[in-house]
């Protein structure tokens, strides 16, 4: 494959199966996703959509299929450990910080193994933490932040390696609207910033509508693709 021209990520003929293939998480996944673009990535809960995710991101790997990085297939574990060391960052549903450290030290953790001395992931964390409005707030341990800080901290931790593609699995999903628009409007906001490629996977239309492309998901399978301007006109 061209490097040079090819998608940042893409996954040809992807499947996930469990239990000896029981179980179907995935079939035959084909999504290319280019650089610079916003994809939402749509479906019913069981859908398939966080099982994609996971396989994006290296956490899991396709029963059958083969999954390219600009052009390069990833196939193996240190090459995935590499990418989301230094390429890709990651927004989870559930924040996943750690409830002992504090939320500045939630996000130099992520810098681990980047080479950077110490003073340089505290001076990242703390821009990045100031980035997302808890410049006030950079002390305090998890259980003391509402759930929207609570993201917010995720948000800075995710692009501490300053990521050129950032998933985020339904980021927020566990947030009131309030704090949901707040979360998503920042997201945006970073993204354009910093020319990042964004996959946000979601159950929200109006969420979805935001993207420059919409893949829907339904029993495993790509049940469809929407260009922003077709979404938003139905």
């Amino acid at each position: 494959m061209d490097q040079i021209n090819a998608p940042l990520i893409a996954l040809h003929d992807v499947s996930r199966t469990f239990d000896d293939g029981s179980v179907v998480a995935l079939r035959a996944i084909n999504v290319s996703i280019g650089r610079g673009e916003f994809v939402s990535i749509v479906g019913r809960s069981g859908s398939g959509k966080s099982s994609l995710v996971h396989i994006m991101a290296g956490f899991d790997r396709p029963t059958s299929g083969r999954v390219f990085w600009q052009g390069r297939e990833v196939a193996d574990k240190r090459h995935w450990t590499a990418l989301r060391r230094d390429s890709i960052g990651i927004v989870f549903q559930e924040f996943l910080l750690l409830p002992t450290l504090s939320a500045l030290e939630n996000v130099e953790i992520a810098m681990s193994g980047t080479g950077l001395t110490t003073a340089e992931c505290r001076s990242r964390a703390v821009g990045l933490l100031e980035r997302v409005g808890l410049g006030a707030r950079m002390s305090h341990l998890p259980f003391a932040l509402s759930g929207g800080e609570r993201q917010r901290v995720a948000i800075a931790r995710s692009l501490a390696n300053r990521p050129i593609l950032l998933l985020a699995d339904e980021p927020t999903g566990n947030l009131d609207s309030a704090n949901a628009a707040t979360v998503l409007e920042l997201l945006l906001t970073l993204r354009r910033e910093a020319g990042m490629t964004l996959v946000l996977v979601t159950h929200d239309e109006t969420i979805a509508a935001r993207a420059d492309r919409i893949v829907r998901i339904a029993d495993g399978q790509v049940a469809g693709e929407s260009l922003e301007r077709e979404a938003t006109q139905r």
